[in-house]
């Protein structure tokens, strides 16, 4: 029983020191060399995410602004106007939301806006901030039309009577397909993790974007990571699928695979989220090792004419050349 209780009080420890660890270090505010505005700005920094002169667009049709102290009086804004945070205050008498930012597009258009409704209503200038904004907000739709699309041509291959190369189940002969699949759902998985345990690195990252994995905490650098290898990966199995197949059946099979990616990307969304997705992701992974393994045993040799992978020495399926 005792070694029950300390194995439990060891995985918390673990779980809570890596926790800990997925967030963004705390500025230091004791240097006496920071002026008072810079040391307001990294404490926001800290605790909103975004600082004093973070350059902001406008994505809503259009937006009020309030000019106080003066009551009843404002100024408009309209989609793609661009503002600066200019000075963050408490104001106690709103119940809804006490914290309210200063926005300033100019020097005659300026005023006040809670921050609940500017993070609604404005997206950071950076293309990578826009990046997400507009993937979160429309990837459903594009995901769909894709998954659509693979149906159809899916079908009137079936009609045709030709053979539809598949991921997994009837492959090419290359790994990186696969490998695209397992790294769509290991980037979903942390994803969707930051979203459910640490869902202020994900905001700070969002306002504060880099490409770096370095110097950011451990789960945002193995999604970043993770996001690069993607990409390697993508342009590999690209490759490789020109290289085995003709052009129309690659076509089709690239398609194929983005379906699979993104049903991937859907499923580990929603299981993480139910905390299944970390079992699902372990069992894929298993999946993953045995279909290369199995695939690397079939395929040590190559014919030494036209290049083909061989389980065998001997008689080369592909070409008929002798391999001794």
């Amino acid at each position: 029983m005792m070694k029950h209780h300390l194995l439990q009080g060891l995985m918390a420890f673990l779980l809570l020191s890596w926790l800990c660890g997925c967030h963004y270090p705390q500025p230091d505010l004791s240097d006496e060399t920071l002026s008072s505005r810079s040391r307001d700005s990294l404490a926001c920094l800290a605790s909103r995410h975004y600082t004093f002169d973070t350059n902001l667009l406008l994505v809503d049709d259009s937006l009020q602004l309030a000019c106080l102290p003066v009551k009843d009086c404002y100024v408009m804004l309209y989609r793609g106007d661009r503002v600066v945070v200019a000075e963050v205050a408490v104001q106690p008498a709103d119940s809804i939301d006490s914290l309210w930012v200063k926005v300033a597009k100019d020097e005659q258009v300026q005023g006040w806006i809670s921050e609940s409704c500017m993070k609604q209503a404005f997206v950071p200038t950076d293309s990578i901030s826009q990046a997400i904004y507009f993937f979160s907000r429309t990837h459903a739709v594009y995901f769909i039309a894709i998954c659509a699309l693979f149906v159809v041509v899916w079908l009137y291959r079936a009609l045709s009577k030709r053979q539809l190369m598949l991921v997994y189940f009837n492959d090419i002969d290359s790994f990186y397909p696969l490998l695209l699949c397992l790294l769509m759902a290991v980037s979903a998985t942390l994803y969707a993790s930051m979203q459910l345990f640490v869902p202020e690195t994900w905001e700070h990252f969002y306002y504060n974007p880099t490409l770096s994995p370095l110097h950011v905490p451990p789960i945002l650098s193995l999604f970043l990571s993770a996001l690069w290898l993607f990409v390697v990966v993508l342009l590999a199995a690209i490759d490789e699928s020109f290289r085995q197949l003709s052009p129309s059946a690659a076509c089709c099979y690239l398609l194929g695979l983005a379906a699979c990616c993104i049903c991937c990307y859907l499923f580990f969304i929603i299981t993480t989220a139910w905390m299944v997705g970390y079992l699902c992701l372990l069992l894929m992974a298993w999946l993953c090792y045995r279909k290369a393994r199995a695939s690397w045993r079939a395929s040590r040799y190559r014919c030494g004419k036209c290049g083909h992978r061989m389980a065998r020495r001997g008689i080369c399926p592909h070409c008929g050349t002798l391999n001794e």
